[in-house]
């Protein structure tokens, strides 16, 4: 697994590991992998410094420990997600949510044990309903239905609608892939992290933001609108409706 030294490769060497030219990226890379092969609750910065045949302390040169681990993981993801839904506007906007449904569930197959951590609460928006940690995705999604002609209102509604769909079927179906269906975010056993109490620690690096999230910012208050009775209404409606037409075909 790419950013992983396995054991057979470590007893081969005689239980030691050839260090590793450290970066942030090979950091979130191995972080990943680490999640994806034996999730986040077994994640901590000696772990994650034994994956890569380092000390712990010297991690902290560019993550500033649990958050900013996450967070980067996240982001990482999440830039994936972007680069394949960045789709023109000619296409129909069916066709974009098709698109954007389909990534998104890659992404939930793909890193079952990570995608908890997608559709929990963003710090920069906690208002966001539902939660979805990018940001960035988020505007992403409502710039591209006002573009397609959308009013205010029906892009917030079609989001909520959306996501609630959508990280509601994946995450039950990344529980089936082995994620944890309790708590994700437990503390990370950080080491001794006195470096960061120092400063001239790694700058944290979450997603943008809200200013750089226009869209969001602006549509604040009808993203942040408690709807949840209604919308578990006109979902279980809309599920009886589907059921009552196949069992009258």
């Amino acid at each position: 697994m790419a950013g992983r030294v396995s054991k057979g490769e470590a007893a081969a060497s005689g239980g030691k590991q050839t260090p590793r030219r450290l970066s942030r990226e090979l950091i979130l890379e191995t972080a990943l992998a680490h999640i994806d092969e034996s999730g986040v609750q077994s994640l901590s910065m000696r772990s994650l410094a034994q994956d890569l045949g380092v000390e712990a302390m010297s991690l902290y040169r560019y993550v500033q420990g649990k958050e900013d681990l996450l967070e980067g993981v996240v982001t990482r993801l999440m830039g994936d997600l972007m680069s394949n839904i960045d789709i023109e506007l000619g296409e129909h906007w069916q066709g974009y949510l098709q698109t954007t449904a389909h990534e998104i569930r890659r992404i939930a197959i793909e890193h079952p044990r990570v995608f908890p951590l997608v559709a929990t609460r963003h710090p920069a928006a906690p208002w966001l309903r539902p939660p979805l940690r990018s940001v960035e995705v988020v505007n992403a999604f409502l710039t591209a239905l006002l573009g397609y002609g959308f009013t205010d209102q029906q892009a917030v509604d079609t989001y909520r609608s959306f996501t609630s769909f959508l990280l509601g079927q994946l995450l039950l179906e990344s529980a089936t892939r082995g994620a944890p269906t309790g708590p994700v975010d437990q503390p990370i056993e950080e080491g001794d992290s006195s470096t960061q109490k120092r400063g001239g620690g790694a700058a944290a690096e979450g997603t943008p933001p809200l200013d750089d999230a226009p869209e969001v910012f602006r549509l604040r208050d009808l993203l942040s609108e408690d709807r949840g009775d209604e919308e578990f209404e006109v979902s279980l409606e809309a599920l009886l409706d589907r059921l009552d037409r196949e069992i009258t075909l």
